[in-house]
Order: C-alpha cells, then structure tokens, then sequence
C-alpha cells in the first residue's frame, strides 16, 4: 500500500517564541513518531532559511527526525511570499498540511489547514488592529486554498462553519499534552529560589496579554491572600505579550520564559495551576498540569472537559473563591487531581497524531479521485 506524503508548513517554529502552535507542531510530529511503522505517512517539514545552522551545519528542524526543506527566503519574506500566492507547495507530495493559518497554494497536492481559532472575530478588542487584519487575511485565503480543516474543539468548527468553510470539511481533533519532559525539581527549585518564591504557590501560565484575564486574576488573587494558610505566592511563566501589563505586587512574581523541564516542576509543585481567560480555543496549560497532577482553576474550556473546577472569567469574586477552594479544601483537590489525570490520558499526541492521519488520507483519496476524474 502506497504512504501518503505529507508536506507539514512549519513555519511557527522559526519563530524565537513559537508559542501554543508551535507546541501543536512538535507535538504532532512527537506523536506520528509514536505510531507503527505501517501507520505512519512519509512526512517532510518545510520552513524559511535557518536564521543559524545546528552543529555540524544541520537545521534545528532536523531535530524532530524529519527530511527538512529550507527555503533560501527569511521568514517574513516567504510568508509574504505565499501569501500573495508567489511561491506555491513543491511537487511531490499528496497532502500540505499547514499547522496554522499561514498557508500556501498546494498546485497538485491538497491543503489540509488547522485553524486553531477565529477568537480575533469573537472578541476583537483582546488583539492589537494589525493582528486582527492578518488573521482575518489569512482566514480568507485559508478558506479558499484548503480542502479539509482542523481545528481543536466543536466551538470552533461553529465558528469556521459560520465563517463560510463546509461543514463536512471540518475535522474536529484535540490537541494532546503529553509532550513536557519529566520534571526536573532541582532547576524547578532554583528557579523558585531565584524567584524568592518560597514553600507552597499558586501558578498561572500563558502570555500576559488581556485575552488571558491576568489583571482579574491578580486581583482575586489580592483578595484571598490574608485568608491562605499563608501568603502563597502567584507565579505568572509566559512571555510579555501587549496590551496592559500585569505589574509585580505582594505575592505576584513574574516568572517569565522558563525551560519544558522547570515548566513540568512548577506544574507537579504548585498548589493549583489557574487559568482564567476571556475566551480561547481549546486551553492547553490546563492539560498541561493534568500530566502532572495539578488541580486546575479555569474558565469553561474546551480541553478540561469538567476536569477542572470552572469560575466565570469576568467576575474577580468567582475566581477568587475557586481560588481559595482549590488551593485550601483536601476534598476537592483530590476530585480535581484524579478528573485531570483521567482528562489527561485521553489527549496523548500518538492518539491525536492517528485522528490527523487518517483526515490525511481522506483528503489524499479525494484528490486523487478528482485527478482520476
């Protein structure tokens, strides 16, 4: 039987912060690698040049055990460059699967894209004017270019359904959250340390911009310090994103970037993992935690699927509370801790890499019925 060839755009990889498409990206490929031999598709990653060459002279994408195509264009000018439909997909390959909304014309092969979310539609304010004219750019060109979609969560799949794509071309596929490394606990410890973050904390990860509600956050947080058994800590990791700004008060440290090792030690330490945005397309922090047996604070979200223990994002006096709950009641820590650890191992990557191979050759068979035609 033949394998389907699979061009994967890797692009978001490029990137310095590569961000939750860039953990779907690795985590796809960490799956398909999972998967038997005759499972598996013969899958190449195509980017923009190298900004610097791995030792030896090997492109950091080779690192993921896949053939690399490196364009000889810098990043922004190739994604120019497809998006103006210059430069199309090579020849040779069955499928173009783009991991996000930065696609390219197929020619012979067809494009299967993810679209992680429409949000900049839902809730416009929460993204800068320039990000809203892209994504929406980008939506429309992925809507032309694409014959199937992926996207993680029912609500989305609404909301690409209303934004004019098929609805029999929409896949709907999680995304998994087995992809930290073991907790490394002596740098997760002298990262604390260096952090002044002493004894037990509270956490929160994602970028600090106003989608992610950290202003109500940190101020539910103020609101039951005094009422802890002592004053834990709030540890915020995730880039500096736009937008107001969270600042550094009693109990508020910002963490910054932090290493996948450190990022499974704050998870398997902290007393709960909080995650409160205004809106979001599936939610992988929270499952993030899960692996790792956080009890989780969070607006209703996709990927917890009742695991966690939900507040209403809008209202500081509802995350406060589930803030205190979680962090001080024995009972319900537990509960929390075993839904997670069930909501966990339900989105491993060699699971979600199986959905996408299969969606793979459906979109394969199609085009080659077509050319056949």
């Amino acid at each position: 039987m033949t394998r389907t060839r699979v061009l994967m755009v890797v692009e978001q990889l490029r990137r310095s912060t590569p961000g939750g498409i860039g953990t779907y990206a690795r985590g796809l490929m960490q799956g398909l690698g999972e998967l038997d031999p005759g499972e598996a598709p013969e899958v190449e990653l195509l980017a923009s040049r190298p900004a610097r060459m791995g030792s030896g002279g090997v492109d950091p994408l080779a690192v993921h055990g896949y053939p690399v195509r490196s364009s000889v264009l810098p990043g922004p000018v190739l994604t120019r460059a497809w998006d103006r439909g210059w430069l199309g997909a090579p020849s040779g390959f069955d499928v173009v699967h783009a991991v996000s909304l930065a696609t390219l014309e197929p020619r012979d092969a067809v494009l299967v894209s993810t679209v992680h979310d429409l949000l900049w539609r839902r809730l416009p304010d929460a993204y800068p004017p320039r990000g809203r004219t892209w994504h929406e750019a980008a939506l429309q060109r992925a809507l032309r270019r694409a014959e199937r979609f992926i996207v993680p969560a029912e609500e989305v799949a609404f909301d690409l359904e209303e934004a004019g794509a098929p609805r029999g071309a929409i896949r709907v596929i999680p995304m998994g959250c087995d992809h930290l490394p073991p907790p490394d606990l002596e740098a997760g410890a002298a990262l604390l340390e260096r952090l002044g973050v002493h004894g037990p904390f509270l956490l929160s990860v994602g970028t600090l911009e106003p989608r992610k509600n950290l202003v109500r956050l940190t101020e539910a947080y103020r609101r039951i310090r005094g009422d802890l058994p002592e004053p834990w800590s709030l540890v915020l990791v995730g880039p500096t994103g736009w937008g107001e700004q969270v600042n550094p008060e009693p109990g508020v440290v910002l963490a910054g970037m932090v290493s996948p090792g450190e990022l499974s030690a704050l998870y398997s330490m902290t007393r709960l993992l909080a995650y409160v945005p205004l809106i979001e397309g599936f939610g992988l922090p929270p499952v993030e935690a899960m692996v790792f047996g956080a009890p989780v604070v969070a607006s209703s979200l996709p990927s917890t699927a009742g695991a966690a223990f939900e507040v209403d994002p809008r209202d500081s006096d509802s995350i406060a509370s589930g803030l205190l709950t979680v962090a001080t009641d024995t009972a319900v820590r537990a509960r929390l801790e075993l839904a997670g650890r069930h909501r966990a191992a339900e989105l491993r990557w060699s699971t979600i890499a199986r959905r996408h191979v299969s969606v793979w050759g459906e979109a394969a068979s199609a085009n080659h019925g077509r050319h056949r035609g």
